[in-house]
């Protein structure tokens, strides 16, 4: 009998995770009038924790403007970043909205809106460091977040992946950095958008090297049976490009328009 019920509930599992798989969830998003949208909430200045504990930033202001566009209250859902597309296809989130790089293997996963914002893989060092370029980090610990396209970014240049002494992963870019300030590692490897946000809050202290890993552009993961979802949010976007609440949540966060046009 123990070995029926474990059976029947493995079964049941499947097919729940099925249907989130095969199944468009607009209508139901619709119903309930709520947008769970999934994400790092300690990846400023896109999304992160505010002095009140809250979760403010550039995409959480744009998820919210968009969702409202379509009637809808956005409700964020923290999740483990290396995790969070398992946890778009199980049906957890409804979104992934928080600096998401648009990958082809990614694309193989999940459907994305059309990219929204340009982005790059810069390294970043200690002020004063010897390392002056990407063949400086030859020998050296460079750290970045696990399983963030840093990571990837990273094993796609086979040089500096080879020459370097340790790779060190972090839960997120605040350790690793914070890891860089104690002089625990050497480098760490980071989107252009969050790094430069890190420096501008630690004058003095961090240096970026003026050779880069790569540009890339962000977009919002939704799961690939989700085509109305899709569309919907996509034309909300938009919406929001053309009506200038794109670049007012911009002008907010960087001082300037930063979306694609």
């Amino acid at each position: 009998m123990k070995k029926i019920l474990e059976l029947f509930f493995a079964v049941c599992v499947l097919l729940a995770f099925g249907c989130n798989e095969n199944q468009d969830s607009w209508k139901q998003i619709k119903e309930k009038g709520v947008i769970v949208v999934g994400l790092d909430d300690n990846f400023p200045p896109m999304g992160f924790r505010g002095e009140n504990g809250e979760i403010v930033g550039f995409d959480i202001d744009l998820a919210k403007a968009a969702a409202a566009k379509l009637g809808l209250r956005a409700e964020f859902k923290p999740v483990d970043w290396d995790g969070i597309v398992m946890s778009l296809n199980k049906g957890d989130i409804d979104v992934i909205w928080n600096g998401l790089t648009i990958t082809d293997e990614r694309k193989q996963r999940i459907a994305f809106s059309p990219a929204y914002m340009a982005n790059g893989q810069i390294v970043v060092v200690q002020a004063g460091s010897p390392i002056k370029s990407l063949a400086d980090l030859s020998g050296k610990v460079v750290g970045l977040q696990l399983g963030s396209s840093s990571q990837k970014a990273l094993d796609s240049n086979a040089g500096v992946k080879s020459a370097i002494k340790d790779e060190r992963k972090y839960s997120n870019n605040t350790e690793a950095l914070m890891d860089l300030a104690a002089g625990r590692i050497d480098a760490v490897v980071v989107d252009e958008i969050v790094g430069r946000y890190y420096i501008a809050k630690k004058p003095g202290m961090y240096v970026v090297l003026d050779e880069n890993l790569g540009q890339e552009e962000y977009g919002v993961g939704m799961r690939k049976a989700d085509k109305e979802l899709v569309k919907q949010l996509s034309g909300a976007i938009e919406q929001l490009k053309q009506d200038g609440t794109a670049d007012e949540i911009s002008q907010q966060w960087f001082g300037q328009s930063v979306l694609l046009k």
